[in-house]
This record gives structure tokens, C-alpha cells and sequence, in this order.
């Protein structure tokens, strides 16, 4: 690679979100880059004008600021590149690498179909090739493509691959409409920005001989090619909607940690040794390509949340009531006591695998409980008043309420009462929580402090006597 700077870049449509295969291609490409202290550009390509759309492109910057994949130039769009892709058209124009064709839509349709008709390749015949057309309404411009010979690369993670030069049409290059193909824009961009290492999924290949072409014509610098394996479900079929999220900020939305999303996708089609679980600094110090295998990667929804529950596990008190408050927002409550969060979150997180979950599974501390029928009509029995009401005496009078304090009172309460805890267990955490699964009953307590525990004992006591 001598000392030449590596220049990488994503290249997304703003025609969807940004889905799992993108978001892959995004980290190689990052993780290449911030591991060889290279440059990571971002490049919108919205040249599909129907169904490109503003939204999508904010979703999809949204979406690489989550996951944490800054870029060092951009994003440039595609759109605002007109007068340099025809500069690059003229070139080849005069160069006499490129050439007007007038053929008509119904002309080549025929041509193909009589082509299909023989059990020939439907490509065009090159009738405008050597006529000197000039320009003309509904003419294109196409590349002269070699005749013969082969045109050769090797792929970083494939191995060679070559493809004959005739079985590679002379590709159109511009539009009838004035505007340019793909491959010719993306060439264009790549060589204009500098970019020598270009790493893409391999359903990009067939258009890899296609754009080294047009780099041969141009005479400029043919980028390093490194093709990703696919991406699978765990049926071995490619990934989509019926594996469940596909979508980046479907992710976000579910709780899933940024961090532990990096992860997974750094394990679709990539490896270092038997590790599994992976820092992002320990991404950018060990990514290599030479660890990038041919085979498809296989993404399992279940094993993405069963590691995020193990982030979650591990994660700082404070980091964690963080990452849980904007979900207790998108569940209606703004604005809650950060201190209490913490505690709440503290009490959820062994037993929680996304942030969604431990926020709903949290919402007892923050609203109004309302009791589950069935446990209501089960554990909150009249039988209880007088023992309920005892309870709540000694915990209206308690000095201090920490765990280890609580501990002391239901200590001395139960030995007065000669009953064991499992008693009054179910019946105090459904008047405390509505449910009859929750944290332990001590830091529950702890977390919603002695006023609240005293106001939801006192109207169970009082539900439970107007029953």
C-alpha cells in the first residue's frame, strides 16, 4: 500500500433506510479506514430523482451518528455533481473513448429481442460506434469498449476474477435525459474524491469490470476492489423483513445498544480467532481484511438481543439511566427524576435485554399502577387488612429507608407476626407495582422511596376494603 493515504467511502441511496447490509458495508469501510489512519468519506447518491427523498437521507445520517460512524468528508451528493460528470463525459468524447448513439428505445428492444430469438447475449450491436455522430435530441453517449481481451482484478477478499471484454456491452454513459448511469458517477466520484479502496457488497461485482473500463479510458488510477459475502438469515436465505428488523433505527428503537449492533455486524462475514465479543477500539485495532471470508454471513435476531442483555449486564450505573431515559419519553413520561432512574434501571438490569423492555418494565416506579385482575382477585384478600395495616405503621415510621434498614423492620415485623416473608410477598409487590413479577421487594422500595410506598400500601389497604 507504499505511503499512500487509504481513502474509503460510503456511497448510500436515499431510496430506503438504512438497512443491515449498508450498515455492514459503512463499518468495513470505517473500520479500514480508522485502522490504517485513512479517510472515511460519506457520498449521498440521489440520482434516482422519483424515489430518492430528503426524509431517507436525514434517516440514513441519523442512523451512522447512532452507530457512531463519523466520516471525514461529506456528504456530498450526487445531485450537485451534474457539471463535473459531464466534464468527465467530455473527455471521453474527445478523446474518442466514448461516442453519441441515436438508436431508438424501439429499435434496441428490437434488436435485443431478435438477439434472444438467435440464443445470442441481448448487447448492443454498435451500429453508432463508428458513424461520428454528433449530439441530438434522444441520442446517449456510450463507452467504446474493448472488443477483445480480458479485463482482470483482484478482489481483496474473492481472489481474481476476470471477464472476457466481449461479453461487456458499450455500456451507456449518459442519458437521453442528460443525466449519467451509475457506474458512470460512481467512477467519476471515486476517482474525483481520491478514493483507492472501494469495498462493497458482491452484488456489485458484474459492475466492477464496467467501471474499470471506464477508469482505463479516463486514464486514471483503478481503486483496489474488496466484494463482501451476503448476508443470510438463520434459514441461509437473504436477509429481509421476515427475519424481523432489518432497519438500523428499528434497532435504536427496540433498545438494542449502538455498540452491541457494531458488534454483530462486524461478525457478519468477518473474524478474529474465536472472539465474539468486541469493543469498537478493539474493531478499528485488529480489522483487517485479510479476515473477511468468502463465505455469507449469517445475522440471528435472537443472538443480537441475547448479547445486548449482556452489554446491559455490564454497562455504568449512569451510562445505563441514560440510554434508558429517552425510552421512558417515548413511553409518555418526560422529564423524570434522574436519580430514580438510575435506581430503577439499577433493579431491571440483570433481567433485562433491551432498553424498551427495561423502561416498560420500569414504569411502576414513574405512573400510576393499575393491578392485575387475576393477581388482585388472588393476593389481595381481606384476610390481609389488619397484617397490611400493621405493615404499614412500622414503614411509616421508619428513620431511614435503605435496603439494609428495610431489611431490619421486615425482620422484627415477621418474627412479631410469626408468618414468613412469602406471606405478604405477592400481596405487598402487587399493591407496590400492579404485577406479581418484579425486582426484589427491597429495592423496589428503596427506589420509590417511603412516601410512595406508603401511598400505595395505604390504597391497597383501601381497595381491598372496598371490595
Amino acid at each position: 500500500m507504499n505511503n499512500e493515504q487509504i481513502i474509503t467511502r460510503f456511497p448510500p441511496s436515499p431510496t430506503g433506510t438504512l438497512h443491515i447490509g449498508g450498515a455492514r458495508t459503512a463499518l468495513f469501510n470505517w473500520l479500514f479506514a480508522r485502522h490504517n489512519n485513512g479517510k472515511f468519506i460519506l457520498r449521498i447518491e440521489d440520482t434516482d430523482r422519483v424515489r430518492s427523498t430528503e426524509k431517507d437521507t436525514e434517516v440514513i445520517i441519523e442512523s451512522m451518528k447512532w452507530l457512531g460512524l463519523d466520516w471525514d468528508e461529506g456528504p456530498y451528493f450526487q445531485s450537485h455533481r451534474a457539471k463535473i460528470y459531464d466534464e468527465y463525459v467530455q473527455e471521453l468524447l474527445s478523446t474518442g473513448n466514448a461516442y453519441y448513439c441515436h438508436c431508438s428505445k424501439e429499435e434496441l428492444d428490437k434488436k435485443r429481442a431478435d438477439a434472444k430469438e438467435k440464443g445470442l447475449k441481448p448487447k448492443y450491436d454498435g451500429k453508432c460506434r463508428n458513424l461520428g455522430l454528433g449530439n441530438a435530441p434522444g441520442a446517449v453517449v456510450r463507452l467504446k469498449s474493448p472488443l477483445s481481451g480480458i479485463t482482470t482484478f483482484k478482489d481483496l477478499v474473492k481472489g481474481v476474477i476476470s471477464i472476457d471484454n466481449n461479453e461487456l456491452d458499450d455500456l451507456i454513459l449518459k442519458r437521453s435525459d442528460g443525466s449519467v448511469t451509475y457506474n458512470m458517477a460512481v467512477v467519476v466520484d471515486d476517482s474525483s474524491m481520491g478514493i483507492n479502496f472501494v469495498i462493497r457488497g458482491d452484488d456489485h461485482i458484474n459492475n466492477t469490470p464496467r467501471q474499470i473500463l471506464i477508469y482505463k479510458a479516463l486514464d486514471k488510477p483503478i481503486p483496489r476492489y474488496a466484494h463482501l459475502p451476503m448476508i443470510l438469515g438463520p434459514d441461509k436465505k437473504p436477509l429481509s423483513k421476515r427475519h424481523g428488523a432489518t432497519s438500523v433505527l428499528a434497532f435504536k428503537e427496540m433498545g438494542i445498544l449502538p455498540e452491541v449492533l457494531l458488534n454483530s455486524l462486524a461478525r457478519l462475514g468477518w473474524s478474529y480467532g474465536d472472539q465474539e465479543k468486541f469493543s469498537t477500539h478493539e474493531l478499528v485495532e485488529l480489522f483487517s481484511l485479510d479476515h473477511v471470508g468468502k463465505a455469507s454471513g449469517i445475522f440471528n435476531l435472537e443472538k443480537l438481543i441475547d448479547l445486548n442483555s449482556k452489554y446491559i449486564m455490564e454497562m455504568d450505573n449512569d451510562k445505563l439511566a441514560d440510554s434508558m431515559l429517552p425510552f421512558l419519553e417515548t413511553l409518555g413520561h418526560s422529564n423524570p427524576n434522574r436519580e430514580k432512574v438510575k435506581g430503577a434501571a439499577i433493579t431491571l438490569q440483570k433481567r433485562s435485554k433491551t432498553l424498551l423492555e427495561m423502561a416498560k418494565d420500569s414504569l411502576f416506579y414513574f405512573t400510576e399502577i393499575t393491578y392485575d385482575k387475576a393477581a388482585d382477585e388472588k393476593f389481595l384478600t381481606t384476610d390481609l387488612i389488619d397484617i397490611l395495616e400493621d405493615l404499614l405503621t412500622d414503614l411509616q415510621g421508619a428513620m431511614d429507608f435503605s435496603i439494609g434498614e428495610l431489611e431490619k423492620i421486615f425482620l422484627e415485623f415477621l418474627e412479631k407476626h410469626q408468618i414468613k416473608l412469602k406471606k405478604i410477598a405477592q400481596p405487598l409487590r402487587l399493591a407496590l407495582t400492579g404485577k406479581t413479577f418484579s425486582p426484589g421487594i427491597f429495592e423496589i422500595m428503596e427506589v420509590l422511596g417511603q412516601k410512595m410506598v406508603v401511598k400505595r400500601l395505604s390504597d391497597a389497604i383501601s381497595h381491598i376494603k372496598n371490595k
